[in-house]
């Protein structure tokens, strides 16, 4: 008999960054090729799609992202699944932190702000209640996980 303890679960592995950077642009085209009907979930979660500027390119980049409803904004945790390292687009969002946001058939701008270290324990239960495994995702790693808080530009 096998046992289902938490200490006996394998943690899933993350992915190379350039099998990321394919799904996402590929989840990206088909919600737009769909207009936006379709491709709205990633392995069943509601996403949203992020366009930010490339801390580096300067390019325009949208992202597919988890995201929790938040007041008239939305968080955005960067876990990467619990990774020693920050996401990529951590990077563009902090140094480019005027976002577009679309979602649920709205269109958003927001500015981000990282939350601080006061903000952070009231933000950790909504974030673990709209999607479970941050707190897994916490728990894999010694990295302080930033939490972005969007609000209207």
């Amino acid at each position: 008999m096998a046992e289902n303890s938490k200490d006996n679960k394998k943690q899933d592995p993350i992915p190379p960054k350039w099998v990321l950077k394919i799904v996402s642009r590929t989840h990206v085209f088909l919600n737009s090729a769909t207009r936006g009907k379709m491709f709205n979930t990633m392995s069943g979660d509601e996403v949203c799609f992020v366009t930010m500027t490339g801390a580096k390119s300067g390019r325009s980049i949208t992202m597919p992202l988890m995201y929790v409803p938040y007041r008239d904004g939305l968080l955005l945790v960067a876990s990467q699944g619990g990774a020693p390292k920050n996401p990529v687009w951590y990077y563009n969002i902090a140094k480019n932190p005027d976002i577009s946001v679309r979602y649920r058939g709205r269109k958003m701008n927001l500015r981000a702000r990282l939350a601080t270290a006061d903000e952070k324990p009231d933000l950790w239960p909504l974030c673990d209640k709209a999607y479970a495994p941050y707190a897994d995702y916490r728990a894999r790693t010694s990295r302080d996980i930033p939490i972005f808080i969007c609000e209207a530009a």
